[in-house]
């Protein structure tokens, strides 16, 4: 265990580096900050926190800059999540007021985050498989052809046609919405097949087949890939951290294009706290150099999503993660009311 003075000049080193993006060195430190001893203690201290691997020296005669477990010490030790300001608190607010439905909330809520942090950030859709039903629309387009509208708790919205083998007529379309929505509104899109899966018998013979093709179309949307959908912006920030990517900025530009692999490191939704992931711990090669920050969002104090940040490790982390979590805190709120 490092001594709470070591701890400290820890903690002046990643804060100096992050804001000059140069070396730190003995003398600038025991001139930027109170530390209450001499540039000889700060030295040695400097010289076993480099053993111990928590800060690294780039180059001859350079001073030092942390390491990916530097950066993880002062994450898991030392910073508290930096408050956001009432000015921020008040943009944040009355920027995602003005969404009308859920794309528009996970597009302003993107573009937000990457200004808010002038990092990459990335919002998961809210998952069907942890959302409620709010509502069923069944409308028929034509005598055999139906659309089937499904609206979550969490203002997604999900529409796909629906070709019968027979006319269907409104009658029988206001009788199976009703039965349906009777059985489904309030529960958990994981209980619905069971919900669900004696109504055909419940109608006559002729409409059967309809019911069970409508009911399939249904079963179809929860299950499809399209509910890990992910938005991404604010790819050209990383533009400005040329220099804090060892060789090329291009892996990273790779790893941001596959979902699954930001699926992966944004991690489980169940996980609502913030989470930080630096460096090496991010398993993909093409991310070794940057750091994820991300939290879980929902309503009713359940995530059904998450969102966040990936940015170089050279990053503001109390900032970024009181940010990020400001943020995941309104969109909650908002899908809410909603």
């Amino acid at each position: 265990m490092l001594s709470e003075r070591r701890l400290e000049v820890l903690r002046a080193i990643v804060q100096d580096y992050v804001g000059t993006e140069e070396p730190v060195g003995s003398k600038a430190l025991t001139e930027r900050h109170r530390l209450g001893v001499s540039p000889a203690t700060v030295r040695n201290d400097m010289a076993v926190l480099e053993e111990e691997g928590f800060i690294a020296q780039p180059h001859t005669s350079a001073g030092r800059i942390p390491t990916d477990k530097g950066y993880r010490l002062f994450v898991d030790r030392l910073a508290g999540v930096k408050p956001l300001s009432a000015a921020e608190r008040r943009a944040i607010q009355s920027f995602l007021d003005g969404a009308v439905d859920l794309d528009d909330v996970v597009g302003r809520t993107v573009r937000l985050l990457a200004q808010l942090t002038r990092q990459v950030a990335v919002v998961q859709y809210p998952s069907l498989t942890r959302s409620t039903v709010r509502h069923v629309e069944l409308l028929s387009l034509a005598p055999a052809r139906l659309m089937l509208v499904l609206i979550t708790d969490t203002g997604r919205v999900e529409q796909r046609m629906v070709d019968c083998l027979a006319p269907f007529g409104e009658t029988a379309l206001a009788d199976l919405r009703a039965r349906l929505n009777s059985r489904v509104v309030g529960r958990r899109f994981t209980d619905v097949p069971q919900l669900v899966q004696d109504l055909p018998e419940s109608f006559d013979a002729e409409d059967r087949a309809t019911v069970s093709t409508v009911l399939a179309t249904l079963l179809e949307t929860l299950v499809e890939e399209t509910e890990e959908r992910l938005v991404i912006g604010g790819t050209a920030n990383l533009t400005r951290f040329g220099h804090d990517f060892p060789l090329t900025i291009r892996p990273v530009l790779e790893a941001l294009e596959e979902h699954v692999v930001l699926l992966k490191l944004l991690g489980e939704a169940k996980e609502s706290g913030v989470t930080v992931r630096i460096g090496h711990e991010n398993a993909h090669e093409g991310l070794n150099s940057t750091s994820v920050v991300s939290v879980g969002y929902g309503s009713g104090g359940e995530a059904v999503a998450k969102l966040g940040v990936v940015g170089p490790t050279r990053m503001d982390y109390p900032g970024t993660m009181g940010a990020v979590r400001a943020v995941a805190r309104y969109v909650g709120q908002i899908l809410a009311e909603s």
